[in-house]
């Protein structure tokens, strides 16, 4: 969506929105770092972000792969800056090439600052002097596909103090196309109005956004004003000198100064406000928390899905998606995104070629080997691994290999079987409550389009043991209302599925619309999300070395247990799915598979480093309806059921 649109909407709704700016770290784990903080501010509610790009376009690469990842997997409407430093028009045409094919509507269009080694702006040849030149090929070149914006400024720039002669250039390029106006940071309001009169006196009608420049240490806030050449109030001054070798107070007081600033932009009719957050999060959260502009429990985001949609090009309007993925997103959107087709807006053909090799999506398991040995510690037995789990639902980890979340709240009032089931050794992997008519609004359960209603039915993906999933199967075979799919790493597949067709779990029901079905189950997707599953339990086992008990604990459960997901079809019924483990209590899970000897600090497998697993000896025996007798060696212990 254009951002000039967004800003008419908040402004005919008369309510405040506003943004953040990002820019490309240099290393690897700084971007991914980034794309972690991006996902939680998210969560803050801003209505676009923008991703700035480095003189020459030295980062061009990777801002164009930020905003690539923030439009498709992120869901956030981003806006890509594109300077005419030392940019050949190759160079532009790849970048607009580049955003375009990501979904990405807005471009923010600037002459950029001089590189380091250089004294003064130079054009380079071949490519654009002015922004008004940049603005118009874009205009020229793709009509009305980008918003375009440029930059305002309320107290001169570097290399031009004339304030009239801006003021003539800034209506230069919104005559060729410009659509809005981004100022730069600023903290006297006084200065900032009396320019924007002075701008709308020059027929400029254009939305204009302020720059807002939150405060996270005295030295920064004093070297950016500088660098900027923007007046402070002498209070702010007075304010922040006898604190500023106190970081936490600075940012506090800094807060309420930055806030009341912001107050008054608001009061005046500026109702959108771009936050240059630095890549940080805590000085703007504070901001908007002090203006009451992040959501609460009583006023939640808006959710137009029960999951977060991406803002690719081809697939902004997909209203399907497997549950499987609930949890992965990321992984889900870069499986798909080179999908041939999006039918009726729905979610795609399953059996497309996106279904094929792993490593080509990036789905492996995030972080070092180190940092996950730290989350996850060294489990040697069944009891270990139960603990990691149990600990997740508690909220006392952040993520397990499948789920790059928190527990989310929809779980709370499954919260309690979901512990005690892991505890007895059935490893849950992602869930939902049935929900029987909540309102749309709801701060939990609620999505789509305002005055609706929601559904959802009891679903259910554990982990079992081969000693179990017979019983667990002949229990399930047994309720109507129940279905299910059970496959093993080997892709032994067991189904009552009527047949291969979708299964709603998710359902709206809203004024003036069909009935929305978002979330879905079906054969072909769950095959595919098995072979991520064990794909990423191999990865957890292979953060350890090979001769550690730990990876052939971890190892021993993706060979021989099974991946089954539960649907209670009557979705009436609240806890339907859980008896089904009544009784049920995995044994020997604090024995480990083997003694273990400890060498120089580190574990190894006492008399026995092969690889080689014990057998599972009847394990995959056909259901029929009925009970079998699995006698199976497990952790070398004879077990019958």
């Amino acid at each position: 969506m254009h951002i000039s649109q967004k800003l008419e909407q908040s402004r005919r709704e008369h309510r405040a929105t506003f943004s953040f700016e990002f820019f490309p770290p240099k290393t690897a784990q700084g971007v991914q770092n980034l794309y972690d903080r991006m996902d939680r501010m998210h969560d803050f509610g801003p209505s676009f972000i923008d991703i700035t790009w480095g003189a020459g376009g030295r980062l061009s690469h990777l801002t164009c792969e930020m905003v690539k990842v923030a439009q498709s997997v992120y869901g956030l409407e981003t806006c890509m800056h594109l300077t005419c430093t030392d940019m050949e028009k190759s160079k532009i045409d790849e970048a607009l090439k580049e955003a375009y094919k990501s979904g990405c509507t807005n471009i923010l269009a600037l002459r950029g600052d001089p590189p380091r080694e250089k004294e003064k702006w130079e054009a380079t040849a071949g490519g654009f002097r002015y922004a008004k030149d940049l603005v118009k090929y874009i205009r020229d070149t793709y009509g009305n596909h980008f918003d375009i914006g440029v930059a305002g400024y309320s107290e001169g720039c570097e290399d031009q103090e004339d304030p009239e002669l801006l003021l003539d250039h800034l209506k230069e390029k919104v005559d060729v196309g410009a659509t809005f106006i981004v100022t730069q940071m600023f903290y006297d309001v006084d200065i900032f109005l009396d320019w924007v009169e002075k701008v709308r006196a020059k027929g400029i009608t254009t939305p204009i956004i302020p720059g807002i420049m939150p405060i996270h240490t005295y030295a920064a806030f004093m070297r950016r004003a500088t660098w900027t050449k923007c007046h402070i109030p002498p209070a702010w001054i007075e304010a922040l000198e006898p604190i500023k070798n106190d970081d936490v107070e600075v940012r506090e007081v800094g807060k309420g100064l930055v806030a009341e600033m912001c107050h008054r932009l608001i009061g005046a009719g500026i109702l959108h406000l771009h936050f240059y957050t630095m890549n940080l999060a805590q000085a703007t959260r504070m901001v908007l928390e002090e203006l009451e502009l992040t959501p609460d429990m009583e006023t939640p985001l808006e959710k137009p899905l029960p999951w977060r949609p991406s803002l690719a090009l081809n697939r902004r309007e997909e209203n399907v998606r497997p549950i499987f993925w609930r949890n992965r997103n990321r992984s889900y959107i870069a499986r798909t995104q080179d999908w041939d087709e999006f039918p009726n807006g729905r979610w795609g053909d399953a059996r497309s070629p996106a279904f094929g090799e792993l490593d080509a999506y990036g789905v492996g398991l995030k972080g070092t080997n180190e940092q996950n040995i730290k989350l996850w510690g060294r489990p040697i037995c069944i009891k270990d691994i139960a603990d990691v789990f149990v600990r997740y639902m508690n909220g006392k980890l952040d993520s397990l290999p499948w789920s790059e979340a928190p527990i989310s709240k929809e779980a709370d009032t499954i919260h309690d079987d979901l512990a005690d089931l892991n505890q007895r050794g059935f490893f849950t992997i992602n869930s939902q409550p049935a929900v029987d008519g909540a309102k749309s609004s709801h701060p939990v359960y609620g999505w789509g389009p305002r005055n609706g209603y929601v559904y959802q039915k009891a679903y259910l993906e554990v982990f079992i043991s081969p000693e179990y999933i017979a019983e667990v199967l002949t229990r399930i075979e047994r309720d109507p209302d129940i279905t299910y799919y059970a496959v093993n790493k080997a892709g032994d597949l067991k189904t009552n599925a009527p047949g291969d067709g979708p299964n709603a779990v998710t359902w709206g029901v809203f004024p003036g619309k069909e009935i929305v079905q978002p979330t879905i189950v079906e054969t072909v997707s769950f095959l595919a999300w098995k072979d991520e599953f064990f794909r990423l339990g191999q990865d957890w086992a292979n953060c350890y070395p090979s001769s550690s008990p730990s990876r052939y604990v971890i190892e021993d459960l993706m060979d021989t247990w099974y991946l089954v997901n539960i649907v209670h079809n009557d979705f009436r019924v609240p806890h339907g799915i859980f008896p089904l483990f009544n009784g049920l209590q995995v044994e020997y899970m604090e024995k480990p598979l083997h003694s273990v000897e400890v060498i120089n600090g580190n574990e190894t497998l006492n008399g026995d480093h092969s690889t080689e697993k014990p057998a599972i000896n009847g394990a995959a025996a056909h259901i029929n309806g009925t009970a079998h007798a699995i006698t199976s060696s497990v952790h070398g212990v004879e077990l019958k059921s």
